[in-house]
This record gives structure tokens, C-alpha cells and sequence, in this order.
């Protein structure tokens, strides 16, 4: 599956739809990320970036349109112009090539660092033990946390928890990363050392969609920003034309609400020299 440039993408959604009964959250998604991509998605709260995030990967089922990864559709398949859903193995499998990363770490509390980040290598891999430690030290020197391989969850900080579930979704070498608000449940002075890590596996390639209300991550490290309400893509481009100029309304009033001056009383993030985060506005 290749685009009119010629290019073809790791995500492709074609008009997506999703429904909550009677709440139309999605309506009609369409969205391209190429290989070695960082899309920013941004967005006041309930505007669906958060139940798309989840819908690349089928934690969420699309009511209508298309979603594919690396050319497959995601959650069925298709046969005789016909589609079909796959079995939850069949739909574990594929998902196994998609990490994600949640506003709350969802890490294994009864398990330490290390076997958290070898049990599903080993696992749905069928890695062997020594390959899934090898793999898990060298994730863990990564993210700055060899020293805690023996820790439990409930012995780190939040800042710490989420860059081992960075390295727990690593592990299972992923073609794509999806990160859904990684900073919003994190206490300011941690943010900077997962924002580090995020932009460490940019640098390094790593195809990303981020869902997150740091505008200066936006802007230092997404290829593309695109801005979501009420179920659809309201505008996208570079960073720097929909952070400084936008040309939707919405995009205008969201921005407004979410920056402030540097130096104001609040400011959280040291990212973006110009503004700073004042306030999470939700997914």
C-alpha cells in the first residue's frame, strides 16, 4: 500500500468511525504516518485523540472505515472483498508489534522491573531467557534504570515507572510507538527525564503518534502536529505553522487556553523556550 508520493506509510486510517452508543466520537478519521515519523496529536478534552490512539492498535473496535499498520488491517482481515474479524490470538499477535504507552504505566505490580519487561518476550516471542535479560539490561541502561532491574513497581517514582514501561513496550521491538498523555499523571519535576527518552527513540528512527498536552515536545520533536476536535482532524502541518500561526478557530482558542508566557506563576516545562505548559487539558 503505497501513496501517490510513492511513500508508504506504517499507519494508514481511512475515514474512521467509533461509537460509544449514542456518543459519535470518532467521525471520520483519515491520517497517514510514514516510517521514522513523530506525530504530535493535540487537542481539547473529549476531541477523540485518546480513543483513536487506542483504535490503531484494536484496544478499541472501529465501527466504520479502515485502519491498517505496515499495509495489515488491524483486528481483521480481508478476504473475497469481504472483512472479517480476527480471533483475539490472531489480533494479539499483530498487536505485538505496536508498543503503547498509558497515562498510567499499567505496569505488573507483583512483578519486578526485570520481569516485566522479559515475561512477554519470552512469552509471545518465544525468546529465550537469557536473550530477554540481555535485551531487557541493555532497554533498562536506555531509559537510565539498570539499577532498579530488581525493584517492584511500588519502590519507584512515577517518572521512573513510565520510563520502564517505555522499555517494557521497547522490548518487544515494536515497528511503531504509541504514547497516550505519558507526562499528564507525572509530577513536574519528572517529566523531563521521559520527555528525554521519548526524544532519545526520535533521534533513533522510531515511528511515533503522541497524544500529549506538552506544546514544547510538539514543537521540538514532532515531524507533524495535527490538532483533533469533536471527532475529526481539524488542521495539521509542521509544528512551527500550527504551534505559532494556526488558521483554525478552535486551534487558536485551544493553544490560548494551554501556553503561557515563560516565567509565569505554574510554569511546568523548560522544553519550550517561548511557553510553557500551564494546564493539562485532557484527552
Amino acid at each position: 500500500m503505497t501513496t501517490a508520493t510513492g511513500r508508504t506509510p506504517v499507519v494508514r486510517a481511512h475515514r474512521v468511525r467509533k461509537n460509544f452508543g449514542r456518543l459519535e466520537v470518532l467521525r471520520g478519521v483519515d491520517l497517514d504516518v510514514f516510517p521514522g515519523e513523530v506525530v504530535v496529536i493535540i487537542g481539547r478534552s473529549g476531541s477523540g485523540k485518546s480513543t483513536f490512539l487506542r483504535c490503531i492498535n484494536h484496544l478499541e473496535k472501529i465501527d466504520g472505515g479502515l485502519l491498517y499498520v505496515n499495509g495489515q488491517l488491524i483486528g481483521y482481515r480481508e478476504k473475497a472483498d469481504r472483512i472479517y474479524e480476527l480471533r483475539e490470538r490472531e489480533v494479539a499477535e499483530k498487536r505485538a508489534e505496536i508498543g503503547m504507552v498509558f497515562q498510567q504505566f499499567n505496569l505488573f505490580s507483583h512483578m519486578t522491573v526485570m520481569r516485566n519487561l522479559t515475561e512477554a518476550p519470552m512469552r509471545v516471542r518465544r525468546l529465550p531467557k537469557a536473550q530477554a535479560v540481555e535485551r531487557a539490561y541493555r532497554l533498562l541502561d536506555r531509559v537510565g534504570l539498570r539499577d532498579k532491574a530488581a525493584a517492584y513497581p511500588a519502590q519507584l517514582s512515577g517518572g521512573q515507572q513510565q520510563r520502564v514501561a517505555i522499555a517494557r513496550a521497547l522490548a518487544m521491538e515494536p515497528s511503531l510507538m504509541l504514547f497516550d498523555e505519558p507526562t499528564s499523571a507525572l509530577d513536574p519535576e519528572l517529566v523531563g527525564d521521559v520527555l528525554e527518552v521519548m526524544k532519545g527513540l526520535a533521534a533513533d528512527g522510531m515511528t511515533m503518534v503522541v497524544v500529549t498536552h506538552e506544546v514544547g515536545f510538539a514543537r521540538e520533536v514532532g515531524d507533524r502536529v495535527i490538532v483533533m476536535d469533536e471527532g475529526v482532524i481539524i488542521e495539521e502541518g509542521v509544528p512551527e505553522q500550527v504551534l505559532s500561526a494556526p488558521k483554525n478557530p478552535t486551534t487558536r482558542e485551544f493553544l490560548a487556553r494551554v501556553l503561557t508566557p515563560t516565567g509565569s506563576v505554574g510554569a511546568t516545562s523548560d522544553v519550550l523556550p517561548e511557553y510553557t505548559v500551564k494546564g493539562d487539558p485532557g484527552t
